[in-house]
């Protein structure tokens, strides 16, 4: 069972069109930046100094969290991305939103980063993407 970290903070600067989640301890950890780029969404993941980038499109992101099930025996329930990079995403039934942003090499090996966002972040983040 991998280690998941729960962010709870949500934060929408208008002034940067940057949506932040972050962790209400230590901001300083994990920590999620989003900014819409026309049909894009530029994602950046981090955790202390490791850091992954993603670009998925908007509505194919949109769609994939409306179709999503609370589903607690699977973890990330459905991936949205290519075969080097993906996001893994999955609904549990107490409304944290299960994300793992991933670098897959090939078959020997990835490199991955397993979140959670507290319903509160979640509704927050829905809200921001009009899902």
């Amino acid at each position: 069972m991998p280690k998941i970290e729960t962010l709870n903070l949500a934060h929408y600067d208008s002034a940067t069109g940057i949506f932040s989640l972050s962790r209400s301890e230590d901001s300083s950890l994990a920590h999620v930046s989003l900014r819409l780029e026309g049909e894009y969404l530029a994602v950046s993941t981090s955790y202390g100094p490791l850091e992954i980038a993603l670009r998925p499109r908007v509505e194919e992101l949109k769609r994939v969290l409306r179709m999503l099930q609370p589903v607690d025996g699977l973890q990330f329930s459905r991936q949205l991305g290519s075969g080097q990079t993906s996001i893994g995403l999955g609904l549990q039934s107490d409304g944290r939103l299960l994300i793992r942003p991933a670098v897959i090499g090939d078959a020997s090996g990835y490199i991955a980063i397993n979140l959670a966002l507290a319903p509160e972040a979640r509704v927050a983040l829905f809200e921001w993407l009009g899902v």
